[in-house]
């Protein structure tokens, strides 16, 4: 499923700036909400800190290669997230390394935009169908569409306002924490708001959380945010 109400969240990493840039401009619309990296380490930090429904993906990078930040983004991330390798390497040698490395597609420079575009919307249409359309953690589901919980597959109750939206994104993140950060600018559009307020309405979800599945799961780890966490 995409976020932010039907828009195509959208990683590139490319190093080299003029292309960088017309991507950018190209991919900056109303269709897409685009993020950037000019290097591995920073793209596999984005990818451990935020939702993509596609990741465009230089072969060239300083440090990693696109390669092996492939091969992390499956193996260390555990992300399913398609990705488009894009590479002056047009070998089959180098396809067969992309592909076995868990990549999705393979783009050959010099391309042109809009069939990059294509195959951005084509991968994020089949993600989407393939995808379960309830969000789990352990034997704990999540119905995005309804809001409905669900405990072993048996319907418990259902979250409501923010609650489901800070309940939606723990589950999008997990293994990996939410920071406050991360929640004000998913939760309230990026919109100035206190402390207070987030631990507020995290503290309404662990209470609902509660009530239906008698676990509170969600964990606070000063200083790092929020992640969901379930007693043994």
């Amino acid at each position: 499923m995409t976020q932010n109400f039907g828009k195509i969240r959208l990683l590139i990493v490319e190093d080299n700036v003029s292309l960088a840039e017309n991507l950018y401009e190209f991919f900056n619309e109303a269709q897409y909400l685009p993020d950037f990296a000019s290097d591995g380490l920073t793209a596999l930090h984005l990818l451990a800190t935020n939702h993509y429904d596609v990741i465009v993906l230089d072969v060239m990078l300083p440090g990693i290669n696109g390669f092996e930040i492939s091969q992390r983004v499956r193996r260390d991330l555990r992300c399913n997230t398609p990705i488009i390798l894009i590479t002056a390497k047009d070998h089959i040698d180098d396809k067969t390394q992309g592909f076995n490395a868990g990549v999705d597609d393979y783009l050959v420079k010099p391309f042109d935009l809009k069939e990059l575009s294509l195959r951005v919307q084509a991968l994020a249409r089949r993600s989407a169908v393939s995808t379960d359309p309830l969000l789990h953690f352990k034997e704990i589901s999540f119905d995005p569409d309804t809001y409905t919980v669900f405990v072993q597959q048996k319907a418990v109750g259902t979250l409501t306002g923010y609650s489901a939206k800070i309940f939606d994104i723990l589950l999008r993140a997990y293994p990996r924490p939410v920071s406050h950060e991360q929640l004000v600018e998913q939760v309230w559009d990026g919109r100035a708001t206190e402390h207070h307020t987030v631990r507020t309405h995290v503290y309404a979800l662990r209470k609902q959380l509660t009530e239906y599945t008698q676990q509170p799961l969600v964990k606070t780890l000063h200083g790092r945010g929020y992640i969901l966490h379930m007693a043994e």
